[in-house]
């Protein structure tokens, strides 16, 4: 690792996340061309002690708060969003230990995350039910497949969700990625995002102890654990978001030292235009509310983990549409502002040597994830009625 990461305090972590950020950056045009697994850049990451970021104090980590593990998201995803998808999702894979595990879980497997500097995968997608858990003496067997799972190449542990056909319902459980039966299919082909290590996950007759399971089949989950998708969804957020601010500084420093003002506008620099000022006034009012929004709503999740079992029907509710809130307009900033962009620096930006497009089309498949238009409608409800969000896997 460079001394420049070693040496910052651990109690910095927003100059570790800009360090770290500025250290992706110097490759992540180049990886965005080639795809696959970036196993080296993984691992800047692991040395930074950034993953323990949201580990409680109590168990040897940060003890960060939400509203800090987000600004650390965005940090990196205004350089490199795949990585930051990543390190972004191992962190949902803590919350959910803290959020489903029960007390002798969480002290196991968040000491051995921060004493082994364990990186966490994600194989629970919840809208796929091709793996099924059977019960037996001692826990279950898991057999099928898992799709879109990231973070997966490369992970030590996984979250798994499996479904139980004599309850039907879901588990939630944990196990090494290197569990026996166990194959993690590195086949993610989308044209952007492309290292967010989201391929498939196999099982085959693979073990699942008791102990390792975090939600009982079918078990309802509590107001409190159906945070892990606020959680997530605000995960999202911060990347659109990291994705239009990085794309915003792009155009704003190519507009700058490299765009020929239009001929018609008769000024000497093309920032002097002011039809290219009053277009970067418009992006901007697109960054500040969604920025604002995001802010807000990490604040209403720390606050909600603060609460702990306490957590209310109303004030989860009350987390779901700020976090609606603040997705609905990360969508649009970071849609708008990597495709506008290059109105506004011309067609010589467009050249291969800058990867510009490579922030629309990370955005573009990133909010793909799942349809902002229900977001939207959830924020209509509650306009028209007070109707809070029931909570789902995606709510």
């Amino acid at each position: 690792m460079p001394a420049t990461l070693l040496h910052l305090q651990p109690d910095d972590p927003i100059g570790i996340a800009r360090t770290l950020a500025a250290r992706l950056a110097t490759t992540a045009l180049e990886r965005d061309r080639t795809g696959g697994h970036a196993a080296v850049e993984r691992e800047w990451i692991r040395q930074s002690g950034l993953l323990a970021l949201s580990v409680p104090a109590e168990f040897g980590g940060a003890g960060a708060d939400w509203p800090t593990v987000y600004a650390t998201i965005r940090i990196l995803a205004q350089a490199d969003s795949a990585l930051a998808h990543v390190y972004a999702f191992h962190h949902l894979q803590l919350a959910g230990l803290t959020l489903y595990g029960n007390a002798d879980q969480r002290h196991r497997l968040l000491t051995a995350t921060v004493r082994e500097r364990l990186f966490w995968g994600n194989a629970l997608n919840p809208l796929d039910k091709r793996t099924i858990a059977t019960a037996s003496d001692d826990g279950f067997i898991l057999d099928g497949i898992k799709s879109f799972c990231s973070g997966s190449v490369g992970a030590d542990w996984l979250t798994l969700s499996a479904w139980d056909h004599s309850v039907d319902g879901a588990l939630i459980a944990v196990l090494p990625a290197t569990q026996a039966g166990i194959t993690v299919q590195a086949d993610w082909d989308a044209f952007g995002q492309r290292q967010t290590d989201s391929g498939n996950v196999r099982f085959e007759r693979v073990h699942l102890p008791a102990d390792l399971v975090l939600q009982a089949p079918g078990q309802a989950p509590t107001a409190q654990a159906s945070l892990r998708s606020q959680v997530a969804q605000l995960i999202m957020a911060n990347l659109y978001l990291g994705i239009g601010q990085g794309a915003f500084e792009a155009a704003r420093t190519y507009t700058r030292e490299q765009t020929r003002p239009w001929f018609a506008a008769k000024v000497d620099k093309a920032q002097d235009d002011p039809l290219v000022q009053h277009r970067y006034g418009k992006l901007w009012l697109l960054l500040r509310p969604a920025e604002l929004a995001t802010d807000h709503a990490a604040v209403l999740i720390e606050r909600a983990f603060q609460r702990g079992a306490s957590l209310s029907r109303d004030e989860r509710g009350a987390v779901a549409i700020a976090v609606a809130e603040a997705k609905a307009l990360s969508h649009q900033a970071g849609l708008e502002i990597s495709s506008q962009m290059f109105e506004l620096t011309g067609a010589r930006s467009t050249s291969a040597q800058y990867g510009f497009d490579r922030y629309w089309r990370n955005v573009r498949v990133h909010t793909l994830h799942d349809p902002i238009d229900y977001k939207i409608r959830d924020l209509g409800r509650y306009a028209l009625d007070g109707a809070l969000p029931e909570p789902t896997a995606y709510s």
